[in-house]
């Protein structure tokens, strides 16, 4: 079969410049049973990420007595691809769980909660290239709606080589025929790059476009590092507004009420005895 031109003009297929995101959607607190959750729309991929924890690991030989145990589960429905997939894991959601769970890993602060288990589970109902580093997006903003303390915030994008140019966040053609593919994620922490948590190749660049790819990768991560941020605090000052209207926000404040009656009512006392010593 022979390679489809990818750019034409000096433009994508899709109209991106070669420094531009595909267009995202995060919603954080999506789900009311799991502790945390998030749904992510990255281009045509659609990812929900449910996070349960800190809570009992089971089996209990699993424990750690010192630090959580972090699982990570990452999975492709069926309907997900043009071609059913086969349901259960393959060698390839093996991978990226395990890869997945090693980018999350540091950043969270298992120190904090010995004999405990966290599950990230993933699930992508809509593929289109680049389903690890959106997964990690979603789950990384999932982890934070629960309530997990972490060091900071893990953002992804990929990046590939594409008709010999260096292209952010690649589309499923641009993967399927590209020359090379660049999955990596970063640790962001107040609003600064800190370190690399993931970073993996699929074919060759030269030193020079690996800077390039590095280049965009950053400005790409701290693109989408902002729109995590917002949709963490949508989902929290929707709640604010949600409590605000709420019958137990409306008790707080008539208690409140009855306590300034009661001291103002105090205050009156006080104020009649003084006059009366006073005559």
């Amino acid at each position: 079969m022979e390679k489809p031109k990818l750019i034409v003009d000096g433009r994508r297929l899709d109209g991106r410049g070669f420094e531009e995101l595909r267009p995202i959607k995060i919603e954080a607190g999506v789900l009311k049973r799991a502790d945390g959750s998030c749904y992510l729309e990255m281009g045509k991929n659609k990812i929900i990420a449910a996070v349960y924890g800190p809570r009992e690991v089971h089996p209990r030989h699993l424990q750690d007595p010192s630090k959580a145990v972090i699982r990570y589960r990452y999975n492709m429905a069926p309907f997900s691809v043009e071609e059913r997939k086969k349901p259960g894991p393959d060698r390839r959601s093996v991978e990226i769980s395990k890869v997945s769970r090693e980018a999350l890993e540091p950043v969270i602060m298992k120190e904090l909660f010995p004999r405990s288990g966290i599950d990230v589970f993933v699930e992508v109902l809509q593929a289109d290239a680049g389903t690890r580093t959106a997964c990690l997006n979603a789950a990384s903003v999932a982890l934070i709606d629960a309530g997990v303390a972490m060091r900071g915030m893990v953002t992804a994008v990929a990046v590939a080589k594409v008709d010999g140019e260096i292209v952010l966040d690649p589309m499923k053609e641009e993967d399927n025929y590209g020359e090379a593919d660049v999955p990596i994620a970063f640790l962001i922490r107040n609003g600064k790059i800190e370190s690399i948590a993931l970073l993996q190749m699929d074919g060759r660049l030269t030193l020079e476009e690996m800077r390039r790819a590095m280049e965009l990768a950053k400005k790409g991560v701290m693109q989408i590092y902002k729109l995590q941020r917002e949709a963490i605090m949508r989902k929290y000052m929707r709640e604010g507004e949600d409590y605000e209207g709420s019958e137990e926000a409306m008790e707080v404040e008539r208690e409140r009420e009855c306590e300034e009656a009661k001291g103002e009512g105090e205050k009156e006392r006080e104020n009649r005895k003084e006059e009366g010593r006073n005559e």
